[in-house]
């Protein structure tokens, strides 16, 4: 595995399986299951996030509803035909299952790619910065994955400049967030979005003179929502 690839994109989960393990798909003959796993925030509030694991790391651990994962893995994309669409589902597919750290950010992710559309810049009713960035990240066998991010305040006006192409590096966590999407004029269903909520970011162009590990602490605690 090509070490400059396999570091710019580096997840952290720890926390607890809400639902049985299911079957996803098979790749050369392994199998891969999908279930939910409830990871708290310093808020108390809880994001419910998808997670991938290979057969192999299920078997001879106890992993049920109600037990503790604790994994480090990417956070990756794929397209899922539902209803004649392409939709894009996003997953934490996990590497390594590891001890939990009592000391360890719960919920961290580091990312590094491209901006691969136009960033989406607005302000909320009570005058909040947000910014919205699709970020494309490379992975080994020419795939990328496609990963929503959203940043806040003074990282929402940075990303509001950034163009199409452009590099960045940035760290925080895997949030889960419902909303509504309306069917019909009388009918509306309730849908679950994931994306990165933005702590730390910076561009670059030589990525490799840019030390993630060290610019970008995977297991520094999180200030929840507010922009470090």
């Amino acid at each position: 595995m090509d070490y400059s690839t396999e570091k710019n994109n580096k997840v952290y989960i720890c926390g607890e399986i809400v639902s049985e393990a299911t079957f996803s798909h098979e790749v050369y003959g392994e199998g891969f299951y999908e279930f939910f796993v409830k990871v708290m925030r310093l808020s108390g509030q809880a994001d419910i996030l998808p997670v991938t694991i290979s057969e192999r790391l299920i078997q001879g651990s106890d992993l049920k509803i109600g037990s503790t994962l604790s994994a480090v893995g990417q956070f990756r994309s794929y397209n899922k035909l539902e209803g004649g669409k392409s939709r894009l589902m996003l997953t934490v597919f996990v590497r390594e299952l590891v001890e939990a750290g009592e000391n360890k950010n719960p919920n961290g992710i580091v990312l590094s790619g491209y901006i691969c559309k136009p960033p989406i810049y607005r302000t909320t009713p009570f005058n909040r910065e947000i910014a919205d960035l699709l970020l494309a990240v490379n992975r080994a066998y020419n795939k990328s994955d496609y990963i929503p991010c959203i940043a806040w305040g003074r990282n929402a006006r940075f990303v509001q400049n950034l163009k199409v192409g452009d590099r960045v590096a940035l760290s925080g966590r895997i949030q889960s967030r419902e909303y509504q999407k309306r069917l019909s004029e009388t009918e509306a269903v309730t849908m679950t979005a994931y994306e990165v909520s933005i702590s730390k970011l910076a561009a670059f162009e030589d990525g490799e003179n840019f030390d993630l590990d060290s610019e970008f602490d995977l297991y520094a605690v999180p200030r929840d929502g507010i922009v470090s």
